[in-house]
């Protein structure tokens, strides 16, 4: 009687072993880069997305802050381990780390936002960065008063020349005279989170006669658009719509479709490679509340009739990543 009960009691806890691992299975992971999920830019649309996803669905996601750059491949294994599907990686500096572990296991779901990881189990989802950077170069000359216009990045790699590029072609097609000043805040992760250093670029950039700003640089952006705010100068925002940040400052902000990219993964994964631009809704500048004032009728006109032309192929939009443009 007892070894029955035993053997009951073996198969109850097997079950509710399989059933919890089943339900484990099905959430999915998202893995946030350096700067966090409150950056108020990059991460934090990936976490918009995520958050959506959890309200649509009432289904649970797991996940992890990258705080040190060693975090990357345990953190992503981790969650494959733990049998979380699909596994999305945030940043293209997650792209190595993936790659490993994708290979290890097969069988498991992977993706990634801002970069390509060629591996059959993988998503990436990229996006035409120049084509929103050009047009948010347009704005912000148009409503310059002295034709000179500022650009701060975060981290010096090509992702960010991507965007620097883009806002410069924006800015001289528009006004051939226009003089854009460029700044990347340093060479390695912390790049992204350095407000103080941001604030300083920012202020020499004023200093020359710029008065529009655009940070390409994650939580050092803060301190751009402070340095706007004090200055009595104008900012442009990036990733996330960033004009609630210091409304009457933020002239607009370039938004990346994050959001979208970690929800449409969340809710149907699919492998291969997806590149996000105008057309497909990837990019786009923000018109809210907080900015509606300091965007004009005429300058909405301008603005959306440059983005028609990209869209239809009229205005060609040079990548720094892909055609050779832009030398630095």
């Amino acid at each position: 009687m007892k070894l029955a009960r035993f053997r009951i009691l073996g198969i109850v806890a097997a079950t509710l072993a399989l059933s919890a691992g089943a339900a484990r299975a099905q959430s999915p992971a998202v893995i946030f880069d350096m700067g966090g999920k409150f950056d108020k830019s990059f991460n934090q649309a990936a976490y918009a997305g995520a958050e959506q996803w959890k309200k649509e669905t009432g289904k649970p996601y797991l996940e992890f802050e990258i705080s040190n750059d060693t975090q990357r491949v345990q953190a992503i294994r981790r969650m494959a381990e733990r049998g979380a599907n699909p596994i999305i990686s945030i940043g293209f500096a997650q792209a190595s780390a993936l790659e490993q572990v994708a290979k290890d296991f097969p069988k498991t779901q992977f993706a990634i936002i801002d970069a390509s990881v060629n591996k059959p189990n993988v998503q990436s989802v990229l996006f035409k960065e120049h084509e929103g950077s050009y047009l948010v170069g347009a704005m912000a000359i148009l409503s310059s008063k002295t034709g000179k216009v500022g650009f701060v990045g975060g981290m010096d790699i090509p992702l960010i020349r991507k965007f620097q590029c883009g806002y410069e072609q924006g800015a001289k097609a528009t006004n051939p005279k226009a003089e854009v000043f460029s700044n990347m805040t340093g060479t390695t992760s912390t790049a992204w989170n350095d407000p103080t250093r941001g604030a300083e670029l920012t202020k020499a950039q004023f200093a020359k006669g710029a008065d529009v700003v655009f940070a390409a640089a994650g939580g050092t952006g803060i301190g751009v658009y402070q340095a706007a705010k004090d200055a009595g100068k104008l900012a442009i925002g990036v990733d996330s719509n960033q004009n609630h940040v210091q409304p009457g400052t933020m002239l607009t902000s370039m938004v990346k479709r994050v959001d979208v990219a970690v929800y449409n993964v969340m809710k149907g994964w699919k492998p291969g490679i997806s590149v996000l631009g105008l057309k497909e809704g990837g990019v786009d500048y923000a018109l809210d509340e907080h900015n509606a004032k300091l965007i004009t009728p005429a300058l909405k006109g301008k603005v959306d009739a440059i983005k028609a032309d990209i869209i239809a192929g009229k205005i060609k939009v040079a990548d720094y990543m892909a055609d050779n443009a832009c030398k630095y």
